[in-house]
């Protein structure tokens, strides 16, 4: 159940990003290449920040804490 709350966070916190990369990218239209990198740069933070939290969750979730 830990597992499935982490991977729920991620996912909504990708599509906020990506909400946010885009309103920013429709706001500032001569930004929008930069904006776009910057924005994947950060969700691929995102992704690579939550291996440790989902290994941790699943440990729990087998019992093995």
């Amino acid at each position: 159940m830990r597992t499935l709350i982490e991977l729920f966070f991620l996912v909504a916190g990708l599509a906020v990003a990506v909400a946010m990369t885009a309103a920013a990218a429709w706001a500032y239209p001569l930004g929008r290449e930069v904006i776009w990198w910057c924005g994947g740069a950060a969700m691929v933070a995102a992704l690579v920040m939550s291996i440790a939290p989902l290994r941790r969750a699943r440990a729990l979730d087998r019992g093995r804490a």
